[in-house]
């Protein structure tokens, strides 16, 4: 039974699964918008969700949150360039645009992209 137990697996361990997830946040930092899988996407989400809400209050608790999951370059643009965006929104911040499966193994694949 998987009762209180959140989140996908991946079917990786959990320090390859965090890093797995890291490097999905950095890249749509850093790139704006990507393609990935539904499932992929879904789980990356509240975490991406979750830093750009500490790190838009511009303060130093924030930005070591942010320090602590994603490299200095992506901590930078973060804060200077996607945080600003949505100083007046209180969520929401990623939409997932559904592209149809993917013709190897028909894993649903979807644009994940900054608002």
């Amino acid at each position: 039974m998987r009762h209180a137990n959140k989140g996908r697996k991946f079917g990786r361990k959990r320090d390859q699964r965090q890093a797995f997830l890291k490097s999905l946040v950095v890249n749509l930092v850093m790139k704006g918008k990507i393609k990935t899988t539904d499932a992929r996407a879904k789980e990356m989400r509240g975490l991406l969700e979750r830093l750009i809400t500490k790190v838009k209050k511009e303060n130093l608790t924030g930005t070591r949150y942010a320090e602590k999951y994603l490299p200095k370059a992506t901590v930078t643009k973060l804060m200077k360039d996607v945080a600003p965006k949505y100083k007046d929104r209180a969520g929401g911040y990623c939409r997932i645009v559904k592209l149809g499966r993917r013709t190897g193994d028909g894993a649903p694949m979807v644009f994940i992209e900054l608002i």
